[in-house]
């Protein structure tokens, strides 16, 4: 069964940030399955960001949930580890674009 993945609030914020220092930034939200929700180029490199709600950050040791069908992805995938980020300045620096101090 496809299971598609939900879009936390903050991930267009993300997305219109990232666009702004000119990177390309794509939702994978409708692959579903486990997929990361970002797939984003800049600098000639590629990306995939999976962008958490800040809301629902803590919990024991302030650990990031995930979810086994991600789980399950990220160890399938022979590309780049998946960068986990709660907002925009945190996008900015797993693509290694400059965060004007944020």
């Amino acid at each position: 069964m496809r299971r598609f993945g939900r879009i936390d609030a903050n991930q267009r914020e993300v997305i219109e940030g990232l666009r702004q220092v000119g990177a390309s930034a794509y939702s994978l939200a409708s692959l579903g399955n486990g997929a990361p929700d970002l797939l984003v180029g800049y600098r000639g490199k590629t990306f995939l960001l999976e962008v958490k709600n800040p809301n629902r950050r803590g919990g024991k040791n302030n650990a990031v949930r995930t979810l086994e069908r991600q789980a399950s992805w990220r160890a399938r995938w022979g590309g780049r580890p998946v960068a986990v980020v709660w907002n925009l300045p945190d996008a900015l620096r797993a693509i290694g674009a400059p965060t004007g101090g944020a």
